[in-house]
């Protein structure tokens, strides 16, 4: 039973900026790929996925797994070499990577016992190899895997695939447009990748009734009869692909003229974007986007679109900041070094920019027939303007007091859990993990990943003369394979339970709290945390924030939180159990750092102290590795945070003791209790 059919490209409801930038990759794939951001049900997938049937098809030599081409084959190909081999076309692929996809199903694998002892290369082809000459889509590309991300950084930056194990190694060509799409509630993506895709887009929900209607019509015609509805779309698919086609074929001849040139000098310099690859990105973008609109000459408006796609995610800026551009200014740098000899270019029948209506703001796609009668592309959401949120009425929340504004960040000390772990690779604690230092030898439990020479060697060693040894060749079994055990860093899930009572509440001293809070929100993200956000005030806590890779969105709540009210400290304590326990059955292996921001006071019910100590020996009793920053200030202090850190089997810091450059020392590895096994 064949599969249904993709949903077509050109059946896609608005989404303008994302189908533009799917296809100026299809024109020309030296701009280096596309990054789509945007929440959920927003069509990413299916336009990446409905991309692949407007791809041209690729010429390739009968039976070589790398896909060699026929006129300029890989000389290094390790199915070659293929003089006089037959050539054949082929349907361009689009290869998904899975988010947990192992290293051996990306890179492909060695059979290393075939290795040592014959000294044949036996090599199974990854995934890699498959997408060379073709698309490689990551869906959900910001929760990938660091070893893998590293494993995409370097095939992207080389153009080709290596494969070692233990001296004995493989190569082959691996030159592919990278797609990854995303949603960034679930965490933002590694610079050095972001950096790697050519343009990015962000991708929303429309708001208009019209379109959303037509959007599920569609949507509900394709499930029904996928067929039918693909030949419904047969023509305008046709008509695209040779749109394409027609426009890879005039690139060769598009103009990059001296003023155009200095406009995207200019703009690159006026955004501060880091090194040169936004200028070349820039360059390429705005020729593909000339040969779109069948044009010879770049011009102002091929420029200005290509900034809004390759420039956004290069910009100098906050790690919390939200990716974007000033279009404001992006215009008076263009007006400033536009030249006098931009040509005039003809329109033709869709308008300046080769998109529907013109004005070079995305989409550059047929129109699409049966869309809502007066629908127009939704225009790009403008970020909210920054205004300090409302005070909120008077005995509102019981003395509760409107947001402060956290201090600026700072770098803190290194804050790990003791042990060893065996999470998600990171960047905070010690743990086994792939890659790393060598620490000794195993068995190797289901496909040997990493071979321990030394220790096969060890364990072939004795058995040479029984096995009839009579050449230099070592006689090596599968039983004498030994895996490497490595160790490096695992990242944990850092969840932060902040005091934000009536106690922690003047604005200087609540200013820098919060400061406090988004230095070490700074340091999860750098160290590829979890991380989760408690708070407790009035006569309760809440969960403010449940854990999340996405710093981002704990720095934004942060920055809303009130403040007012008594302390209701075990309260605080007690919804942190709660949130550790749910996330122990979730995720057992990513270990917990709970990191409790108060200055150790409580108040409100019977006993709240005696109640506050025995919430924290819930956590000291399951070994939580827990940190807490004092936040007492003043010539005279009680002290109590110290002791609050005693019952949590921890340890306490100031807020002047957490910076990194502080002379007062700080212990490195969070001791949950003394003495307890790692």
């Amino acid at each position: 039973m064949s599969a249904a059919p993709h949903y077509p490209f050109t059946a896609i409801v608005g989404q303008d900026d994302l189908r533009l930038g799917l296809l100026l990759n299809a024109v020309s794939p030296a701009v280096g790929g596309v990054l789509v951001r945007g929440e959920k049900g927003t069509a990413k997938s299916t336009a990446v996925r409905a991309l692949a049937a407007l791809m041209p098809d690729v010429d390739v030599i009968a039976g070589c797994r790398f896909s060699c081409a026929p006129g300029s084959p890989d000389p290094g190909c390790p199915d070659g070499p293929h003089t006089g081999a037959e050539a054949v076309s082929r349907p361009a692929r689009t290869v998904e990577l899975p988010v947990g996809a192992s290293e051996d199903r990306l890179v492909g694998a060695l059979d290393i016992e075939r290795a040592l002892a014959d000294g044949v290369k036996a090599f199974e082809p990854g995934l890699l190899a498959d997408a060379h000459r073709g698309v490689l889509y990551v869906d959900e590309v910001n929760l990938l895997h660091d070893h893998l991300v590293d494993l995409l950084l370097d095939a992207a930056a080389m153009g080709a695939s290596y494969v070692e194990r233990e001296g004995v190694s493989v190569r082959h060509a691996a030159r592919f447009l990278l797609v990854g799409t995303m949603n960034p509630e679930e965490g933002e993506l590694r610079p050095q990748l972001l950096d790697r895709f050519g343009l990015t887009v962000e991708v929303a929900a429309s708001r208009e009734p019209d379109q959303r209607v037509e959007v599920v019509r569609r949507r509900l015609a394709y499930e029904d009869d996928p067929a039918a509805f693909a030949s419904r779309w047969a023509e305008e698919e046709a008509a695209l692909r040779d749109r394409i086609v027609a426009a890879r074929t005039l690139l060769p001849g598009v103009t990059l003229g001296d003023a155009a040139l200095r406009q995207i000098a200019a703009t690159c310099a006026a955004f501060e974007v880091d090194g040169m690859r936004a200028d070349i990105v820039m360059a390429r973008t705005a020729t593909a986007l000339a040969a779109w609109a069948g044009r010879t000459d770049v011009t102002s408006d091929d420029v200005r679109q290509a900034a809004l796609l390759a420039l956004p995610h290069r910009r100098r800026r906050n790690p919390f900041d939200a990716p974007g551009l000033d279009e404001d200014k992006l215009d008076e740098t263009l007006e400033e070094f536009g030249g006098d000899d931009d040509p005039d270019p003809d329109p033709g029948p869709e308008g300046p920019g080769g998109g529907p209506g013109g004005g070079g703001g995305g989409g550059g796609v047929p129109p699409q027939a049966g869309e809502p009668e007066g629908s127009a592309p939704e225009a790009p959401a403008e970020a909210p303007a920054e205004t300090p949120e409302p005070a909120p009425a008077p005995g509102a929340g019981g003395g509760e007091q409107a947001p402060v504004r956290a201090a600026e960040p700072f770098r803190t000390k290194m804050l790990s859990v003791p042990g060893l772990g065996e999470g998600a690779a990171g960047r905070r604690s010690r743990a086994r993990t792939e890659h790393g230092r060598t620490t000794g030898a195993r068995r190797p439990r289901g496909t040997l990943t990493k071979l321990h020479l030394a220790a096969t060697v060890q364990a072939a060693a004795p058995h040479q003369r029984a096995r009839g040894r009579s050449g230099p060749g070592l006689v090596v079994r599968r039983d004498d394979l030994r895996q490497a055990t490595r160790e490096g860093r695992e990242g944990n899930l850092v969840l932060f339970a902040v005091d934000a009572s009536g106690s922690m509440a003047a604005r200087q001293r609540m200013g820098a709290v919060k400061g406090a809070v988004l230095s070490l929100l700074l340091d999860a993200y750098q160290r590829r945390d979890k991380v989760g956000l408690v708070t407790f005030r009035g006569s309760s806590a809440e969960l403010a924030l449940p854990p999340t890779s996405s710093v981002d969105a704990a720095a934004a709540r942060l920055e809303l939180l009130p403040t007012g009210g008594r302390t209701p400290l075990a309260a605080g304590l007690l919804k942190a159990h709660d949130v550790l326990r749910v996330e122990r059955l979730r995720d057992p292996a990513r270990r917990p750092l709970l990191v409790v921001v108060t200055d150790g006071r409580a108040t409100g019910g019977p006993e709240p102290v005696a109640l506050a100590a025995r919430a924290a020996g819930l956590h000291a009793a399951e070994g939580t590795a827990s940190v807490v920053v004092d936040c007492e200030t003043g010539p005279v202090r009680l002290g109590m945070a110290a002791e609050l850190a005693g019952h949590l089997g921890g340890t306490a810091v100031t807020l002047d003791e957490l910076r990194a450059d502080a002379i007062a020392g700080l212990v490195r590895d969070v001791r949950a209790t003394t003495g307890r096994a790692a």
